[in-house]
């Protein structure tokens, strides 16, 4: 209990004390994490409602594509994407190694089979209920999207918190692509890599204490802030 009292201890002192480098890691592990959530969930809702509402030649092989996809190694990720940008790479003329947009499009990457299996199953629970009755009515497809993903409103804030909390405990795929640097690509989860392989295990747990915490309270104002759209 005392080791438990300490770290958490050393978390908040990190926090109170204004650490310049943990506070600069929450604000890069924060930014990244939800910029690649949002962005996978913009890209990803879509494509998993239209696979659920349209039906086309290979689309089961779509599905297990998508499906097997939500276990896909992070280094490997990581890996793909640093061949890719490297000066070497098709797109290194753009200098995006080591930046926080590599980091982004790592995790993207990463997220967006999680956001299209999941979004596909709400979509398709919707479609059985109510694809008949759009389809009479005259709904076109667009229209048939907009309504199940209105519908599926639920089960969409549940499918941003599982590619959120795999955003942000990622460490594998920013490593690589982002090198983490000081003040610029370290993010919590690399700070406690780091940490941990000089020794300071204390601070490394604090750092893991913190980032928990920070994963707690996005899910709770994700969550209140879907009970509150219901609500009015």
């Amino acid at each position: 209990m005392d080791s438990i009292g300490h770290v958490a201890s050393l978390a908040m002192g990190l926090i109170v004390r204004g650490n310049a480098d943990v506070l600069a890691a929450v604000v890069t592990s924060l930014s990244v994490s939800l910029t690649a959530t949002v962005v996978a969930c913009v890209i990803g809702a879509p494509l998993g409602c239209l696979l659920a509402i349209r039906v086309f030649p290979g689309r089961r092989m779509v599905l297990i594509g998508v499906n097997a996809l939500l276990g896909l190694p992070p280094v490997v990720v990581g890996l793909a994407v640093y061949l890719l940008l490297s000066r070497s790479g098709v797109f290194g003329g753009l200098g995006l190694l080591f930046t926080t947009r590599a980091m982004i499009f790592a995790q993207v990457l990463l997220t967006l089979p999680i956001v299209v299996a999941l979004a596909h199953r709400a979509a398709e629970a919707g479609w059985r209920d109510y694809g008949d009755a759009l389809r009479i009515d005259g709904a076109r497809t667009l229209q048939s999207m907009g309504f199940l993903l209105t519908l599926e409103s639920g089960a969409l804030v549940t499918t941003f918190l599982a590619a959120f909390g795999r955003a942000i405990s990622e460490v594998g795929a920013i490593m690589i692509v982002g090198g983490n640097i000081r003040d610029h690509t370290r993010t919590l989860t690399t700070a406690v890599v780091l940490e941990t392989s000089k020794g300071e295990i204390a601070t490394a747990l604090a750092l893991g204490l913190i980032l928990v915490a920070l994963t707690v309270l996005v899910s709770a104002a994700s969550f209140l802030l879907q009970q509150r759209s219901q609500t009015h």
